[in-house]
């Protein structure tokens, strides 16, 4: 192993137990011992070189093409290694945050997300083969954080509670009219229309997508109720009850932030509600993993709330609620890569060798970021008044359990309605009339 790269590695590996053996055969052991041992093979000299320069972006490359492997612990305990002894913004190693603060400070260059750019960042990943999606996520093809009530629950258990605990918070009527804002397979959009008896335009720019979704919509008896279409959410001029996105904010980019709350603002209705699900950080603002934005999601970025919160403001809008969801997108990344592995050799199929490794790689370092960084998830509620929604939190839980049950199979015919006076709006205390005695 060359000096640099051994004292890098001494420099940083102080908890864990990794075995690192270079182009020379030569085995190397760094950390205390703890833990579950984790061994790489670093095969070639360029690999080594690479990784000494700039570990974050050249170790998913160098496992990508073959040029290092995991003997032992796999790619979640590399990356397990790797963050554990990191701080919760970047590398103690002085080389790699010059590196990873240069990232962050040109973060706005990467992220110029203009209508036609957006669309061919879309393409890069969203109109991916179907197949490929459906070999490892739930049959409803929600990709996308799933809610876990217990950690015994399947993806598919996981993404059904996900639905139920969205509709709950968007406070649905009969006869409204709902804006799914990256509305990727149709899953939650052709439930809110059959739960909640509710009209729904979704909006995708992946002509994959689309397509699924559109066929889904017919073979479900729905296209008179659910509406997709090809199109940029800023394109959009109707007004509508209800606006829900999930999962595409990461995808909106922090220049765009103004243009999108502005956008929604317009689009909802006085009395309208807004729910935004997106991956967050609980931590300061910091620049997109650079093996992610060069091979999974180009354009993308993840917020902290101190981006998103003074956008909102400037808006207009009235947030009414914020949930952080912590771990949950690490259970749900966990049962993907569970399911990929099993379908490996189909994926292979599709693609190539070349792809199912950059993909395991993109899953477990994925699932490890929400379990040992500052990833999360981050669902805000959002309104044009103040007294648009009760003042209390009691209609989401009673029309979540009311969801489940219906679910399960209790009071299946039973129309999910959240009307009904213990859930009505706030209304104006009635003054007394003082007078005297």
């Amino acid at each position: 192993m060359n000096v640099m790269l051994k004292r890098i590695l001494e420099h940083l590996v102080h908890t864990g137990s990794l075995k690192v053996t270079d182009p020379k055969g030569t085995i190397s052991t760094f950390g205390d011992g703890s833990g579950d041992p984790v061994h790489i093979h670093i095969k070639t000299p360029h690999a080594q070189r690479a990784i000494t320069f700039d570990p974050m972006l050249a170790v998913p490359e160098a496992y990508m093409d073959g040029e290092l492997d995991i003997l032992e612990g796999g790619v979640l305990g590399l990356m397990r290694i790797a963050f554990q002894n990191m701080g919760s913004g970047g590398i103690d190693a002085t080389w790699s945050k010059a590196i990873e603060g240069l990232r962050h400070a040109f973060r706005r260059l990467q992220q110029v997300n203009t209508t036609s750019r957006s669309r061919r960042n879309v393409q890069r990943h969203y109109d991916l083969s179907g197949e490929l999606y459906r070999l490892f996520l739930d049959d409803d093809m929600q990709y996308s954080c799933a809610f876990f009530d217990h950690l015994d629950m399947t993806i598919d258990e996981a993404q059904a509670a996900k639905k139920r605990h969205i509709s709950a918070k968007l406070k649905l009527q009969p006869g409204q009219t709902v804006l799914d804002i990256g509305c990727g397979w149709g899953g939650l959009g052709l439930y809110l229309a059959k739960t909640f008896d509710v009209d729904v335009q979704g909006v995708t720019l992946s002509t994959e997508q689309h397509a699924v979704a559109t066929d889904r919509a017919h073979a479900q008896g729905l296209e008179n109720r659910v509406h997709f279409e090809l199109k940029d959410y800023r394109n959009i001029n109707e007004r509508f009850d209800r606006i829900v996105s999930v999962g595409m904010f990461e995808h909106v980019g922090v220049n765009h932030y103004r243009t999108f709350f502005d956008k929604c603002a317009t689009l909802l209705k006085p009395d309208g509600v807004m729910l935004l699900h997106t991956i967050g950080r609980s931590g300061v603002p910091w620049a997109t993993s650079a093996f992610i934005r060069k091979y999974i999601f180009p354009g993308g970025y993840i917020p902290a709330l101190s981006e998103v919160a003074p956008v909102i403001e400037k808006s207009g809008l009235v947030i009414t609620d914020i949930e952080i969801l912590r771990l949950h997108y690490a259970e749900t990344l966990n049962r993907w890569s569970e399911r990929f592995a099993v379908n490996r050799d189909k994926a292979k199929a599709i693609y190539d060798e070349r792809f199912c490794r950059m993909w395991e790689f993109y899953l477990a370092a994925s699932e490890a970021a929400f379990r040992w960084q500052d990833l999360v998830n981050f669902q805000i509620q959002l309104t044009r008044r103040n007294d648009a929604l009760p003042m209390t939190r009691d209609y989401m839980s009673k029309c979540e359990r009311a969801l489940e049950m219906r679910d399960m199979g209790h009071r299946k015919d039973a129309p999910v309605s959240q009307q009904g006076e213990e859930n009505a709006p706030a209304k104006p205390a009635r003054r007394r009339r003082v007078t005297g005695k």
